[in-house]
């Protein structure tokens, strides 16, 4: 184990996607030789009726609660929540996170306004240009950063994941305008920007943001970042945060955060 081996966005099976039990996952992040992890489950705010988010949530807390007692010694297991998009319904952020004590808030963007997941969206439509939808993400983003309750924003840039192009043929400095208020905010907030490794073991090649932004924070005034897999299974627990913490390292941060009750706790990267 390593002091720095940290996953700060994990999903139990009290996510709709994720596969097995908060207490799976932290046996396998014991077996990965993991100091702490963040069980982070989805509440999509604009959903948080209608698919049982209010509950959900409820357990998730509850049973990162228990973990708690259970790996205490051998685990940090921190009680966390994936916020995705509370700019949409802003009641219903307030009232989950007034609902349990949190330890960490990850902020997500998963679809726009009305629309679909990224993930459901036909880029062959030209109505789904992707250059559009860079923009129209990025826009909303901005407005998460700048005014919602969280404490790192989750995989920047997420909808690059499913546009099935190469990440080189990306014009990214089209929006260094927005993107620059993005990173601006949350350093003038005191919030964190995560490095998501999902993007290596989906076969994406790339971290989420890619160091691009990861460097621009830190020239921006950044202080703090998470790193997680974004795992949705035992298996993916502590995926490629080695990768994380050396990109972090490259552009120029000397500790990663974790959070305890919604305080940073800064490690050294060794």
């Amino acid at each position: 184990m390593t002091a720095d081996k940290i996953d700060m966005h994990v999903h139990s099976d009290n996510s709709p996607d994720g596969e097995h039990s908060g207490v799976l996952l932290c046996e396998h992040a014991i077996m990965s030789g993991l100091r702490a992890i963040a069980i982070t489950d989805h509440c999509e705010c604009n959903e948080y009726i209608e698919k049982g988010y209010n509950k959900s949530i409820r357990q998730s807390n509850f049973e990162a609660s228990k973990a708690q007692a259970v790996f205490e010694g051998r685990l940090l297991v921190l009680r966390g929540i994936e916020l995705g998009q509370p700019d949409q319904d802003p009641e219903a952020a307030r009232a989950v996170l007034s609902s349990c004590e949190f330890d960490f808030v990850l902020a997500s963007l998963h679809n726009l306004v009305g629309m679909e997941d990224f993930y459901y969206l036909d880029y062959s439509d030209p109505k789904n240009d992707y250059r559009d939808v860079l923009d129209r993400y990025f826009d909303e983003l901005l407005v998460i950063a700048g005014e919602y309750d969280f404490d790192s924003l989750a995989h920047l840039t997420y909808p690059i994941r499913y546009f099935g192009i190469d990440i080189n043929d990306i014009d990214f400095k089209r929006y260094d305008a927005v993107t620059d208020k993005i990173l601006s905010a949350l350093a003038e907030r005191g919030k964190a920007l995560e490095i998501n490794t999902s993007g290596i073991r989906k076969g994406l090649g790339y971290l989420v943001p890619h160091d691009y932004y990861v460097r621009r924070f830190k020239e921006l005034g950044g202080k703090y970042i998470t790193i997680g897999s974004d795992a949705h299974t035992c298996h993916d627990v502590g995926s490629d945060i080695s990768a994380g913490i050396k990109t972090a390292a490259d552009c120029g941060f000397a500790e990663i955060a974790l959070y305890q009750n919604r305080e940073p706790v800064l490690i050294p990267i060794e």
